[in-house]
């Protein structure tokens, strides 16, 4: 099949273009490439790779037609960056978002959308598919009404990850797991504001792996919202530090100063995992996999403006 990745140079997108080749798909990377294009080096020579240097702001109706599926990752990632960066942020999540949407509004192309959990902010109880939305950032809002717009198409597919961890070619430090880490292999110290607060979390290699179950079982799943991720990752700030503290000589500080990120929930993700998607990494895997990397790895950029 022919595929198209928005974002694909990216934190996700590159693994996830890497299993499409090797899955024997012909894929198309859209990327601006505002952080390099190192993380395809190790595969640029690929026969079936094609690589567009575009802004999805830009895209017009022809650079979407003649793919089977498009992957839309693109986006401004987290709640940091998109409070960094608001006008942007509305643009790219949802502005033009809603102009893929319309483009290929009369097209049967497959969009699977990447989407997100951080919406659903404070809950008591395990968050469905049908939880009731309550944005707490600039993020959680973007992300919801581009995912609103994607599901006018019955064409289309959303995921709702769990927050990522783990290694990747164009790493990530700004999320929550991977930063906490690096702050305690580099600084020996993990500051915690609202340690209570739960997220829920997920590896990289199984949100890749659930993209890949997305595409394998897609007359299954069209036309629905997928919470996706594993309930034993339902866990708070203290519980990721402690458990990192397991493996990394560090000092835990709780703040008492409240932090500006007031999301707390958990997420149930019974549906996606009904009709046979499991994940297979835990918190244990990411650790020990990125403790090698940033025992050399000093680079701290999570975003940029734009």
């Amino acid at each position: 099949m022919n595929i198209l990745v928005t974002g694909g140079a990216g934190y996700v997108g590159t693994l996830l273009t890497e299993e499409l080749l090797k899955n024997g798909h012909t894929v198309y990377v859209l990327d601006n490439f505002m952080y390099g294009y190192e993380s395809l080096l190790h595969f640029v020579d690929h026969q079936n790779l094609h690589v567009i240097q575009k802004d999805i702001r830009n895209l017009e109706k022809k650079d979407l037609a003649g793919y089977d599926i498009i992957f839309h990752l693109a986006a401004i990632s987290g709640a940091p960056a998109c409070d960094e960066n608001p006008f942007s942020a509305q643009a790219i999540n949802t502005g033009a978002t809603k102009r893929i949407v319309d483009h290929i509004k009369d097209s049967s192309q497959l969009l699977i959308y990447a989407s997100t959990t951080s919406f659903y902010g404070k809950d008591n109880k395990d968050c469905d598919e049908d939880s009731p939305i309550r944005v707490l950032s600039a993020y959680g809002k973007t992300k919801y009404e581009a995912e609103q717009a994607v599901m006018t198409r019955r064409d289309s597919v959303a995921l709702r990850f769990a927050t990522l961890f783990g290694n990747s070619p164009r790493m990530r430090n700004d999320l929550m797991v991977n930063d906490f880490l690096y702050r305690a292999i580099n600084e020996k110290t993990i500051v915690i504001f609202e340690s209570f607060s739960r997220r829920t979390f997920m590896h990289i290699r199984d949100a890749v792996r659930a993209y890949l179950f997305t595409l394998n079982n897609r007359d299954r799943m069209i036309g629905e919202i997928y919470n996706v991720g594993d309930e034993t990752l339902n866990l708070t700030k203290l519980d990721v530090a402690e458990k990192i503290k397991q493996y990394v000589d560090c000092e835990i500080i709780l703040s008492k100063l409240s932090a500006s990120d007031k999301r707390n929930f958990n997420v149930s993700f019974t549906k996606i995992k009904r009709l046979g998607f499991s994940t297979r990494h835990n918190i244990d895997d990411g650790i020990k996999e990125m403790m090698k990397l940033f025992s050399y790895y000093r680079r701290y950029c999570p975003y940029k403006v734009i």
